[in-house]
């Protein structure tokens, strides 16, 4: 098992920038990557990155907004989400896939998930 601990949720303005943590420990994964759910929707994907060569895929809805990130030294992944709007507000989840790829956990085949940060974003 992978254990997710997210960070770095909170209230911010429309327009503004916030980048959530997430620090991973445990067995071996391949991908990682983040998803949201908002109240009353289902759990959507954002975007994932492959463990061994750092490749990315995102989701459309956030393509060009949102931005995945790693820190080898610390064993986390960042969401660096850029010009927030009140349709963002959700709980933002890390997930894994022990061994399939980031378009694979796009298809929600996770194997671990984080408890979630809450992102609130007001107009």
């Amino acid at each position: 098992q992978v254990q997710l601990v997210e960070s770095g949720g909170g209230l911010v303005q429309s327009g503004d920038s916030l980048r959530l943590s997430c620090a991973a420990s445990g067995r071996p994964f391949t991908t990682i990557g983040w998803f949201r759910q908002a109240p009353g929707k289902e759990r959507s994907f954002l975007g994932a990155l492959g463990w061994s060569d750092s490749s990315t895929y995102y989701a459309d809805s956030v393509k060009g907004r949102f931005t995945i990130s790693r820190d080898n030294n610390k064993n986390a992944v960042y969401l660096q989400m850029d010009s927030l709007t009140t349709e963002d507000t959700a709980a933002y989840y890390c997930a894994v896939s022990h061994w399939g790829s980031p378009q694979a956990l796009a298809l929600m085949n996770v194997d671990d998930w984080g408890r979630g940060t809450q992102v609130t974003v007001y107009p």
